[in-house]
Order: structure tokens, then C-alpha cells, then sequence
């Protein structure tokens, strides 16, 4: 801890590149980063570690900085009782995911910050999540709290080792155990399961599901949307569009700047908690332009379009990499940034369209939320066209009339202080990204978003690669570090593949290919299946774990299986496919005894028993006859599918099996649609490449 001219306090998190990390770097506590440096000192002092796990973009972790990392006394006990260890969870999800465990074994939740206390062997003996400085809401005073828990490491030494020892025991035991043969682990009965438990928890009035806070859904919806398309039950669409639809024109949606914030706080989707992440973003915009393909609503791929635009005008880097979150606080208060009062629209717009603009977005006098303080959050209350018949305006005519006054109000609203950006570039939720732009241009047509997806691609591979090709999992001002886990290599080859599948320069295809082989290398389990979420080249790490859980991300494990089930069919390479169904065998007994904690893992299960399409269009793919076979087969909503375009021969360096011993007839872009590599007569016309898929 040292004292400078411009700071009270410097503690070594100053050295760090992540944003959250050096948020805390002039707190008076004595932070270090995650590293055998802070057990060393632990184990030489014999003191406890006390460890706090958090992200940039965390409400609560700003509360509790403030009350307490910022408190001089509490500060003080700390900096003599324990050693002190602070983690940005979206830089070590490992270090995350193992502690995370242990709190929710001993609280039965869990949540951020998250606060764990440890003995010098990195066991656990005590957790929670947010501490007030003294008691308040039903919960402890951090300050007795950690004079409490240093009396018992003193007195009672025997009771801590023995708690540490159980909990890590607990956390280490492997649960899941293999289910048998893939035939009788795996069935249609185990989405059934997931889509009931979906049902019964479903808002009809809100959409959604549960009460609140309200996560987006964006698993769920794409499950429901598989079932739908296989059933053809009118229910689970109407469940999707309805929730859809609410998300969008709530509060939860940037109605200026576009983008969706993290969750809703209410059970209607106007207040959010106001941060904006990567990831759902990235996992939101494929489903709209689902649901325009099976609709053909054109509100959806609007919705989608304007997720990815605001990700290139406000989350990526110049360069190409995509940035991680923006925080939901400004000038210490959460959402101050995107609220508005009507006076302030008037202001801006005139009194004629500032009254129109209030109207339509909700903007009134009292506020519309308990922490306005008078402002509200701008949402929708009735439909764009609806709003426009009702006032006698045309809807194009209203539409170009709102956009202009939004663009006005957007102006305004970027001269406040903006919430801070977490530039960090992390790996998976690149990977995330990378796919949804690709899905961008193959439903809107827009060559636009397919360059950002080449673009971050090239960033990564210039800048988060070791020199054997291995990932790593973050980057931040020059420095990339931390050896890639599971969710880096399962999303980024996803994410690859998705890109293959709309520009099909081979070269996606083959790292995917060497990536998915490498995940395989590192983190397979050959004794029970599955993979682990690390490497196991850790020293400071208890114990490996396996994410299955789908749960805000998709799992490791599950997006494990979507790349591989893809990959073997592209490249007719058995050991994946064979992969990614024992992946799903080891999780049957899950699957069924809690199908909604997988609705990923159960969409990677609807892949493999569809069974998917496997289409071969051999011709150049940039060709306009190409393109106009690629237009139809995109303007189709068709989930379990794997695509590969090629000349005649396929006779690159990297082969592709699905195009391989195809050729084109009298010189003209030719469709081969196969299940199974079992193929249809050829045809060469969007009409008839639609006729077969559709049988």
C-alpha cells in the first residue's frame, strides 16, 4: 500500500488491466490480484483470505465498494486481519464458478459481489454476497462480520479447517455420473419436460417467465422455437412473440440508443437494472431474426439490426475486437444517463413533437418508476402503428417522424456523463458476438456485419493467441493473458462456424476445426465425458469443475456440443458428432430431473435428433447466381442445418467434406440436400432447394 501526490492510497491492483480491478486499485484496503503471491503472505501470517468477486457493471459491487472498501476503519481491520483478493468474474470464471459453489452450498444463493472468506489452502469456510458496513435489511454488518469470522480463525482453528475441508469436498465431488448408452439417454421426452416447465411458469400478460427480476430469456425462446417448428404448436410461438414484443418496448430496451440492458427489476420489463452486456445483446439478436423468418413481422429484424448497430457504434473496438459491458451507474446514480422529464423533450423537440414523443415513450410529469425522482424510462406503450392510426398519421410517415426526434433526443443524451465502458475483449463473448453478426447479414442482407464479425476475428487472432494457436481468454490496452477456458473455445468456435456459413472462406472453418480440436486435447474428460472448464495448468485452482448449468452465458458444455455437432457434419468427422452425444448422455439425468436449467444443452439436443439438413451449394460462392440460392435458403427459418459452399471439386487445402465428390451441372450453381450424407437428386433453383427441405 503506497500513499502518492494524486492519491491517498495505491494497492497493487494499480498493475492490473481490467477496469473493475483498477476501480479498486486507490482503496485504502491492501487488494491483490488472484496469485500465489497473496496465499504465500496468507500461509507465512497465518491469517484468512478474504476474497471479493465482482465485475465493472455490478450495482451492488459499487454500493459495497463505497460502504465499506472505501471506509478507512474497515479498511484498516482488513489490512491487519487478512489478506485481501480481488477478482473480476468476467476475466476468471473458473475462480468464479468454484467459489460461487460453495456460497450457494452454504446460503442456498448466490449473486455479485460475492464475498468468501478462505484459509491459506484456498477452501472456503464462510460466503455470502452484499454486506452492509453495519446491519441493515436482515443482514450482518460487514465490519462484525469479519471481526466475527477472525475470532473463530483464531480460537477455533479446528472448526474452520473442517468447514474449508467439506466445502471443498462438496465442490469437488463430480455428480454427474455417465447415463448409459447415448439410445436410451436421450430422447424427445427430455425437451417435452424443458417446454413444460416453460409453460408453467410462463407471464401470459407480460410475457416472459416467473416473476420478478425478469433475465431475457434467450435460450428458452430459442427452445421454444425449435419445438415449435418440429409440433407446429401455435402456443410456444405466441409465448415467444409475446415476450418478444414486451422486452422490446420495455424499459428493459434502449429506446434511444438502442441495445438491451441486463434484466428487469419488474415483472412488465420497464425498470432495469441499467447495465448493458456483450453477451446478451449477442445472444438476443439471433433470436428476432428468428422470429421475423418464421413470422415475416418485420418489427423483429428491426429489433435485430438495431442491437447489432448499437454493439459497432458503442462496443467495439477500433480494430474489430467487441468490448465486454457498460456500467448501469453515472455521476453515482444508476440509470441517471438514459432517464429523461418531459420538460427536458420539450426543450429539445418543441412543444408539438416534444407532446407526441412524451406520449409515445411514457414520459410524464410524476416519472414512471419509484427511483425516477420524477424522470422516466422511455417505453412503449402501444405498437408504432397503433400509436400512428390512433393519431391519424401514416406509419411510414410516423416512423421517419420519431426516428428524426429520436436521433434529436440521442444527441442531447450523449453530452451527460456516460456510464463507463468495460473495454475489455474477452474471447467467448467475442465468439458470442462474432455469431450473431454473421446471423446479421444472412437475414438482413447487410454485408455490413459480416465484416465486424471478420473484423474481431482478426483482432483476436493478431492479439489473443499464443504462438501455438492456443487462446487466451482476455485483452485489455495491448495485454492479452489468462490461458482460454472451455467457454473460449466452445464459443469462439461456434461463432466461427456461424461466419463460415455466410462468407465461406474456408480458413473459419479450419481454425474452428483446429480449435475444437485443441478443446478437446486440453479439456476432455476420457473417464466420465464431458468437458472440464480448465486446463487443469493452474497451480492456484482446488479443484476442475464442468460448466453444464446454462445460465445468463450459455455453458462451456453446451456450446461444446453445438460446435462439435455442426463441425462433424461440415467435415463428416465421426469422433465429434460421437463427442458431443456422449456430452449430452453424461447430462441426461440432469436434463431430465431440471430440463430448464439446460435449454441450450436441449437446443444442441434438438440439432442432433432433427435430424439436420445438410446442404452443399457448389458453385463460387460470391457469384450472383450463388448469393441468390443463399437469399432463399436464409429467408427460411431452419435450426438444425449445417451449409458449405464451394467450387466444383473442393479443392482447397482444407477440405470439406460435406462438398466433397459434388459437382456442378452445365456450369451452374448446384444444391445438394442430404441427411446423413445421404443426398437428394441435385437441383439448381432456390424453389426447388426449399421443395426438398421442406418435405
Amino acid at each position: 500500500m503506497t500513499e502518492t501526490a494524486e492519491h491517498k492510497f495505491t494497492n497493487r491492483l494499480v498493475d492490473e488491466t481490467s477496469p473493475y480491478l483498477l476501480q479498486h486499485a486507490h482503496n485504502p484496503v491492501d487488494w491483490y490480484p488472484w496469485g500465489e503471491e497473496a496465499f504465500e503472505r496468507a500461509r507465512g501470517e497465518n491469517k484468512p483470505v478474504f476474497l471479493s468477486i465482482g465485475y465493472a457493471a455490478c450495482h451492488w459491487c459499487h454500493v459495497m465498494e463505497h460502504e465499506s472498501f472505501e471506509n478507512e476503519e474497515i479498511a484498516a481491520y482488513l489490512n491487519e486481519h487478512y489478506v485481501s483478493i480481488k477478482v473480476d468474474r468476467e476475466e476468471r470464471p473458473d475462480i468464479d464458478d468454484i467459489y460461487m459453489q460453495a456460497v450457494q452450498a452454504m446460503t442456498g444463493s448466490g449473486g455479485w459481489p460475492m464475498t468468501v472468506f478462505l484459509n491459506n489452502k484456498r477452501e472456503p469456510f464462510f460466503g455470502g454476497t452484499y454486506f452492509p458496513p453495519s446491519e441493515q435489511y436482515g443482514r450482518p454488518g460487514f465490519m462484525e462480520l469479519i471481526q466475527g469470522l477472525n475470532k473463530v480463525y483464531r480460537e477455533q482453528p479446528d472448526k474452520i479447517a473442517e468447514a474449508g475441508s467439506k466445502l471443498k469436498q462438496a465442490i469437488s465431488t463430480d455428480a454427474i455420473s455417465r447415463a448409459g448408452s447415448v439410445e436410451t439417454a436421450l430422447s424427445w421426452d427430455l425437451i417435452a419436460g424443458a417446454v413444460s416447465g416453460l409453460k408453467s411458469r410462463y407471464d401470459g400478460q407480460h410475457g416472459g417467465f416467473g416473476q420478478a427480476p425478469k433475465f431475457p430469456p434467450s435460450m428458452a425462446l430459442n427452445l421454444l422455437l425449435r419445438e415449435w417448428k418440429r409440433t407446429g404448436e401455435v402456443k410456444l410461438l405466441e409465448m415467444v412473440e409475446l415476450t418478444l414484443q414486451k422486452m422490446a418496448r420495455g424499459g428493459m430496451y434502449d429506446q434511444l440508443g438502442k441495445g438491451f440492458h441486463r434484466y428487469s427489476t419488474d415483472d412488465i420489463w420497464l425498470a432495469p437494472h441499467f447495465e448493458k452486456m456483450l453477451y446478451d445483446n449477442a445472444l438476443l439478436a439471433p433470436v428476432y431474426f428468428d422470429a421475423y423468418l418464421v413470422t415475416g413481422n418485420e418489427f423483429y429484424k428491426r429489433i435485430g439490426r438495431e442491437i447489432l448497430d448499437y454493439t459497432l457504434d458503442v462496443m467495439t473496438h477500433p480494430e474489430g475486437g467487441f468490448y465486454s459491458t457498460q456500467d448501469a451507474d453515472s455521476e453515482g446514480r444508476e440509470g441517471k444517463y438514459y432517464i429523461f422529464e418531459p420538460d427536458e423533450v420539450n426543450e429539445v423537440l418543441g412543444e408539438e413533437d416534444g407532446q407526441l414523443f412524451n406520449e409515445f415513450y411514457d414520459i410524464n410529469p410524476g416519472g414512471n418508476w419509484h427511483e425516477g425522482h420524477g424522470s422516466s424510462i422511455l417505453n412503449v406503450k402501444v405498437a408504432m402503428d397503433d400509436y400512428a392510426a390512433h393519431k391519424g398519421i401514416e406509419p411510414d410517415q410516423w416512423r421517419e417522424r420519431l426516428d428524426a426526434m429520436r436521433l434529436k433526443l440521442l444527441e442531447v443524451r450523449k453530452k451527460r456523463i456516460p456510464p463507463l465502458l468495460d473495454d475489455k475483449v474477452l474471447t467467448s463473448w467475442n465468439g458470442l458476438m462474432i455469431g450473431a453478426m454473421a446471423r446479421g447479414t444472412q437475414v438482413t442482407g447487410d454485408p455490413k456485419y459480416a465484416r465486424a464479425a471478420e473484423a474481431a476475428v482478426g483482432f483476436m487472432r493478431a492479439k489473443m493467441e499464443e504462438e501455438n494457436g492456443d487462446l487466451l481468454h482476455t485483452w485489455r490496452n495491448g495485454e492479452a493473458k489468462i490461458q482460454g477456458f472451455l467457454e473460449d473455445y466452445a464459443f469462439l468456435t461456434v461463432g466461427l462456424i456461424e461466419l463460415y456459413e455466410t462468407v465461406f472462406d474456408g480458413q473459419y472453418l479450419e481454425r474452428a476445426d483446429q480449435l475444437a480440436a485443441r478443446m478437446i486435447e486440453l479439456l476432455h474428460d476420457e473417464k466420465v465425458g464431458g468437458f472440464y472448464t480448465t486446463d487443469g495448468r493452474d497451480g492456484t485452482i482446488i479443484v476442475r469443475l464442468k460448466d453444464f448449468y446454462d445460465g445468463a452465458t450459455p455453458s462451456g458444455n453446451s456450446m461444446a456440443v453445438h460446435a462439435l455437432g455442426r463441425l462433424g457434419l461440415l467435415l463428416n468427422n465421426p469422433r465429434y458428432r460421437e463427442l458431443a452425444r456422449e456430452t449430452m448422455a453424461v447430462m441426461a439425468p440432469q436434463l431430465r430431473q431440471i430440463p430448464g436449467a439446460y435449454n441450450n444443452m436441449l437446443c444442441a439436443l434438438d440439432f442432433d435428433m432433427a435430424p439436420p439438413k445438410e446442404i452443399a451449394i457448389v458453385g463460387a460462392p460470391e457469384s450472383e447466381a450463388t448469393r441468390s440460392l443463399l437469399q432463399s435458403l436464409w429467408s427460411q427459418y431452419l435450426p438444425s442445418r449445417a451449409v458449405a459452399v464451394g467450387n466444383d471439386g473442393n479443392d482447397g487445402e482444407f477440405q470439406i467434406a460435406l462438398l466433397r465428390d459434388k459437382k456442378a451441372i452445365e456450369d451452374r450453381p448446384t444444391v445438394y440436400v442430404c441427411e446423413n450424407y445421404v443426398c437428394l437428386l441435385p437441383v439448381q433453383t432456390g424453389d426447388e432447394m426449399l421443395a426438398q427441405l421442406n418435405k
